[in-house]
């Protein structure tokens, strides 16, 4: 999901940058200090999710979780994001420095989205419905973000066209593996350690 240097264009890459300093930002003032060993473990989480291919004929793609990051941490997502992405950048050329805004714009933006759209649900006294938003979240994540880095390349020229709907399609499987992925990390989470994604023990216990 890491688009590379070079491939965007300039405005594409100046208002992805902006975007992102304005979520970093806002992530920053809302993050709860307290909770920063968390955002320090959804960070890395998203991290080595990225080595978890999966084959898709001659290619493959990665796990993302973004869903997960999103429902447990709102906007701080962003400079959660932000930090795994640059070091990605760093330790192994993923991405990039330049298009780094973009990406993660690409990916924090719907976690914040899946926050606001699923929070409610996941907090349910109904293990079945947690699980069904949490699903909903997983993969809803990788919808938007394949959407966004579709139309983050679209926009930088109709030579991307293809790419950015082969982006897509290439993606469908691994909605369904995050919709499950999440919907199970949220039922475990929810009985070991619910405060880790802000849940109040009393109104997921009923």
């Amino acid at each position: 999901m890491h688009i590379v240097d070079g491939a965007l264009s300039v405005p594409v890459l100046a208002t992805g940058a902006v975007l992102t300093a304005a979520g970093v930002a806002l992530g920053l003032k809302k993050m709860d200090y307290d909770h920063l060993p968390q955002v320090g473990v959804l960070s890395a989480a998203f991290f080595i999710a990225s080595y978890i291919h999966l084959p898709i004929g001659f290619s493959s793609v990665h796990l993302i979780l973004n869903g997960l990051i999103g429902l447990a941490l709102g906007w701080a997502a962003f400079p959660a994001l932000l930090i795994a992405l640059f070091l990605q950048a760093v330790f192994f050329g993923f991405g990039g420095f330049v298009v780094l805004g973009v990406n993660t714009l690409n990916i924090a933006l719907p976690a914040v989205l899946v926050y606001y759209g699923c929070r409610y649900g996941i907090q349910s006294s109904s293990p079945k419905v947690a699980a069904i938003w949490g699903a909903i979240g997983g993969a809803g994540s990788i919808i938007l973000t394949t959407l966004m880095v579709a139309v983050s390349l679209m926009l930088s020229g109709e030579g991307f066209a293809l790419a950015a709907k082969a982006t897509f399609i290439a993606h469908i499987p691994v909605m369904i593996i995050e919709g499950f992925v999440t919907a199970s990390a949220v039922l475990l989470i929810r009985k070991v350690k619910p405060t880790f994604l802000g849940l109040d023990e009393e109104r997921v216990y009923g």
